[in-house]
């Protein structure tokens, strides 16, 4: 009799291990699946944009898309030269600071264009699209928790 109640035991908590490993795949799954919309989404789907305002916001980030693979392709540089120096040197020392240095500036420049891209975008907005466009970039920059 005790052998019986030891399997449904170990069997009970097999199921419970199982149900919890299965559900935290799921959710780690579905959480790294949830990826914050794209500006062009926002702009493009959130929004119903006239015809002279879809021209304006065309303009405009084909303007952003090349300067935007200009900045992006120096931050790749700075993290190429980042890996070089951590590889060369012994320590934390001039020239891995001096590679730090470079990818702060690097992605400082990308972040300020972006931002600024971002404003001129609002600006070929409506007020009531410019208040649509700020809750949507507000809720993907600072996703609520919970």
């Amino acid at each position: 009799m005790m052998r019986g109640w030891r399997a449904i035991a170990l069997t009970a908590v097999l199921a419970a291990v199982a149900s919890g490993a299965g559900t935290w795949i799921s959710a780690s799954w579905v959480l790294s699946r949830r990826e914050p919309p794209s500006l062009h989404d926002i702009v493009h789907h959130d929004l119903k944009l006239s015809p002279d305002q879809l021209t304006r916001i065309d303009a405009v980030e084909a303007r952003f898309a090349v300067r935007r693979t200009a900045l992006e392709a120096d931050v790749r540089a700075a993290n190429v030269e980042l890996a070089r120096a951590i590889e060369q040197s012994d320590g934390d020392g001039p020239q891995v600071q001096a590679a730090v240095d470079h990818f702060h500036v690097a992605m400082g420049a990308l972040q300020k264009e972006t931002i600024a891209h971002v404003f001129e975008m609002r600006s070929v907005l409506t007020p009531a699209q410019a208040e649509v466009f700020d809750d949507r970039i507000v809720a993907a920059l600072a996703p609520a928790e919970g």
